[in-house]
C-alpha cells in the first residue's frame, strides 16, 4: 500500500469529477441506484487502498470505471445467487427503476449485459471503440461488433419490436 496521503480538497475534486460516470456505469449493470452507489463506494475504497499513479485524468477515469464495472458485475452475480432468498414481492421493488427514465435509457438498460456496457461506455461516457477495448479487456473488433449489434437491438426496441 502506498503511504501517500491525498488531501481533502484533491479528494473532493476527484470524486466530483468521476462519481457521475461511475454511477451511470454501475447502474447500467445493476439496475438499482442503491447497489450502484455501493459499487462506486467500493471502487473509491480500492482507490484509497492501492493509490495507483495515473498519467492523466483520462487514465484516472478509465481506471475508476474499470474497477466500478468489475465490482458491479461481481455484485450482480451475488444478487442473482441471493434472488431466490427474496419473496416475489421484494424483487420488483429492489429492481424498480426511477420514474424519470427516458424511453432510450429504458431500451439501453434492457439490452443484454454484453451490449449494454459497450453502448453505455460509447454513448454515455464518450469512449472510442479502442478505449472501450482497453477498459473491457476485449478485442477492438469484438467491441465494434457488440456496439453494432447493440445499436440494432436498440433500434428494434425503440421501434416497438423485440429481438431480445
Amino acid at each position: 500500500m502506498n503511504n501517500t496521503f491525498i488531501d481533502e480538497k484533491t479528494w473532493e475534486a476527484l470524486v466530483q469529477r468521476n462519481e457521475p460516470h461511475m454511477l451511470r456505469a454501475a447502474y447500467a449493470i445493476l439496475h438499482s441506484k442503491d447497489d450502484a452507489q455501493d459499487a462506486v463506494q467500493d471502487a473509491f475504497v480500492k482507490l484509497l487502498r492501492y493509490q495507483p499513479q495515473f498519467r492523466d485524468r483520462e487514465h484516472e477515469k478509465a481506471w475508476l470505471l474499470r474497477v466500478t464495472i468489475n465490482i458491479a458485475k461481481n455484485d450482480l452475480k451475488v444478487l442473482r445467487r441471493m434472488a431466490p432468498l427474496f419473496s416475489d414481492e421484494a424483487l420488483p421493488e429492489h429492481a424498480a427503476a426511477p420514474s424519470e427514465r427516458s424511453p432510450v435509457l429504458e431500451a439501453v438498460l434492457s439490452l443484454p449485459d454484453s451490449y449494454r456496457i459497450i453502448v453505455h461506455l460509447y454513448y454515455y461516457e464518450g469512449y472510442s471503440i479502442k478505449e472501450i477495448a482497453k477498459i473491457t479487456h476485449l478485442p477492438a473488433a469484438t467491441v465494434g461488433t457488440r456496439l453494432a449489434r447493440g445499436r440494432k437491438k436498440l433500434a428494434a426496441l425503440l421501434e416497438g419490436e423485440t429481438l431480445l
